[in-house]
């Protein structure tokens, strides 16, 4: 008899879906959180995991080896970018983006839904936003032009490189993605702000679960036009933004979505969502998903929002934050967040975090990374990179292993005293 996991293992017509599946582990008491096992036919992800951006197929200013040596265990690139430069097609005929990019792990992309918000409203990489305030759905960020138009078929983008027009539908999104060869792909959907009115939220749950359909249909018909390849995993993307009963219904909706027996292998919780709720919003869709399967936390790395995702369920985890604020010299501790361009720092002959074991810390100071931002040096970028890279994954691990050890709770009150009373 097939069970529910080995079920969500086959692929369309009843074939094993090659080298994909979820196992969990050991629960975390009275929360939704979990650890466990993505096995991808790249490799496995031990759960919950940090996944670093590589938004064009690069970890900005690192290579691809160093990403590996700070315990990295997959890689997420944006689809939208990539198909503007260099084009799907490239990195198809260079074998996927592993190939492309030298990384032999799991790789994952998104599907261009970002876009809709950073590209059509100008907020960009925060996606833990206030509610406070008007509601609009004409909002936009001060100084920016709308760059990416939504109707219920698709989006118009405007390329920020040339001005060319482009059109994304649910359908171009996956052939994109097939394209890219990731291991997990994401269904297109549309990423609201929480400025928008609850009207146009309600909208675009539907307009999203429309979209997720013809996600499904177009995924199966491409799996079975490649099958020569490694089959590739899709995750439905639940918005909603701070409504219960949307997020809750958007949730339920995707995880009953079967198309010609095609379902979702996993799923992302996406949307801004307000900081100080993130848990909450969190919980109720991972209430309303089915259990077997992985749940991705879409846009997240702040220390407490992390532990907040992971105790409500999330599985797995990506954010650019880490790497874009290294460039700008901003360096994450154990005791909270620094800036190691301040004068404090000059003639500070100590590593970037005491007992750190990145290979920034065991190699250099903080004042030769202070002179390095200072001089507008490139290797200020990589070695703050490096530093930001494994303190993120490795947080993620350790609390993967505190889950595993029935110390959770405790770890979380331990860690979350120190990082915060550092920060302020």
């Amino acid at each position: 008899m097939t069970t529910a996991s080995e079920a969500a293992a086959l692929a369309p017509g009843g074939e094993a879906r090659s080298g994909f599946s979820f196992t969990v582990g050991r629960r975390i008491d009275d929360r939704l959180g979990r650890t466990g096992r993505i096995d991808t036919p790249h490799g496995p992800i031990d759960t919950p995991g940090f996944v670093v951006v590589g938004t064009k197929a690069t970890v900005k200013a690192v290579l691809p080896e160093s990403i590996a040596a700070v315990g990295a265990q997959a890689v997420l690139a944006n689809a939208y970018h990539l198909f503007l430069q260099p084009g799907p097609d490239i990195v198809d005929a260079a074998g996927g983006l592993g190939q492309f990019m030298n990384w032999p792990g799991p790789t994952f992309t998104d599907s261009g839904g970002f876009q809709v918000m950073s590209l059509g409203v100008g907020f960009k990489k925060v996606l833990a936003m206030d509610a406070a305030g008007v509601a609009d759905d004409e909002v936009i960020a001060e100084g920016s032009t709308r760059l990416a138009h939504v109707d219920d078929d698709g989006v118009t983008f405007v390329s920020h490189l040339n001005g060319d027009r482009h059109r994304f539908t649910p359908e171009v999104s996956m052939r994109i993605q097939h394209q890219l060869g990731a291991d997990v792909m994401f269904a297109f959907d549309e990423l609201t702000t929480l400025k928008n009115t609850r009207a146009y939220q309600e909208s675009s749950v539907d307009r999203t679960h429309a979209w997720a359909i013809r996600c499904l249909a177009e995924h199966r018909r491409l799996t079975a036009e490649r099958e020569h390849k490694p089959y590739q995993a899709l995750f439905g993307v639940v918005q909603g933004a701070q409504y219960e009963d949307l997020r809750r219904a958007a949730a339920g909706g995707l995880a009953a979505l079967e198309v010609d027996g095609q379902s979702f292998d996993g799923y992302g919780i996406g949307g801004a969502l307000e900081k100080e709720n993130l848990g909450t919003i969190c919980g109720w869709v991972s209430e309303s998903l089915p259990e077997d399967k992985p749940r991705h936390l879409l846009g997240i790395s702040e220390p407490e929002d992390l532990f907040a995702g992971v105790a409500a369920g999330a599985d797995t985890f990506d954010c650019v934050n880490p790497s874009r604020v290294a460039r700008n010299g901003a360096i994450y501790t154990a005791d909270g967040r620094y800036n190691v361009t301040t004068a404090a720092c000059r003639r500070a002959f100590t590593p970037l975090e005491e007992g750190c074991g990145c290979y920034t810390c065991t190699h250099y100071t903080r004042a030769y990374l202070h002179h390095l931002f200072k001089a507008k040096e490139m290797l200020a970028s990589t070695l703050a990179t490096i530093h930001n890279e494994w303190f993120t994954v490795r947080l993620v691990d350790s609390i993967r292993a505190s889950i595993a050890e029935g110390a959770f709770a405790d770890y979380r009150t331990e860690y979350l005293g120190r990082y915060l009373s550092g920060r302020r």
